[in-house]
């Protein structure tokens, strides 16, 4: 069983990447131009993160739980920053309206769904938050460097050129704090749910 939720959440992650890419596509009619505009997102590497250890998962490997909950963590995030700062920000019209939903929705809640009921529990460590916040802080000095180089931010509030660099320093330093505090919960969660399976191979 936990191998064909795996399967059924990295079919969801990997069903939205390819909407998502068919659209940009559709636009920009440039497979290396596409991937250049699609790397630059949160989201994406996100949902192509999950797609990945949870087709690994799948096909019988084993995910340690530290991964799992710093990925479960990590597109949860997508979903509720999406929700809250994010949303209606940008018409979409076409795939692109499946890619959102499938990206910023269902994977996320499928995600979490997986780890609830099949990821091993009470082996997450009160230090993991700190270790999973550099996901965030790197992925921010990632986009910045990228904004450099062609002056596109894929958010707004990573837009050093309207915010200026201290704001965007302090934007960046609140997103790793949100993912501690968020991380610190999961942990407290995690201590208070089921062993869950021991391998997620069976």
């Amino acid at each position: 069983m936990p191998r064909a939720a795996a399967a059924a959440v990295a079919s969801i992650c990997w069903a939205g990447l390819g909407v998502q890419y068919a659209a940009t596509y559709a636009n920009v009619q440039d497979v290396g131009g596409t991937l250049w505009i699609l790397l630059r997102f949160f989201t994406v590497l996100t949902n192509l993160l999950v797609a990945l250890a949870m087709t690994a998962i799948a096909l019988g490997r084993r995910v340690p739980p530290f991964w799992q909950g710093a990925l479960t963590l990590a597109i949860l995030l997508v979903g509720i920053v999406y929700i809250t700062l994010l949303r209606g920000l940008v018409e979409l019209s076409g795939g692109a309206i499946l890619a959102d939903a499938l990206l910023h929705r269902v994977s996320p809640i499928a995600t979490a769904l997986y780890w609830l009921m099949f990821a091993p529990h009470r082996q997450l460590k009160w230090s993991n938050p700190l270790w999973w916040s550099l996901y965030p802080l790197a992925y921010f000095g990632y986009a910045l460097t990228r904004g450099g180089m062609d002056g596109r931010y894929p958010y707004p509030f990573m837009d050093v050129g309207k915010l200026g660099v201290g704001q965007t320093a302090l934007n960046a330093a609140a997103m790793a704090l949100c993912f501690i505090v968020a991380g610190v919960a999961l942990v407290w969660l995690d201590r208070r749910l089921p062993l869950g399976s021991a391998s997620a191979t069976d």
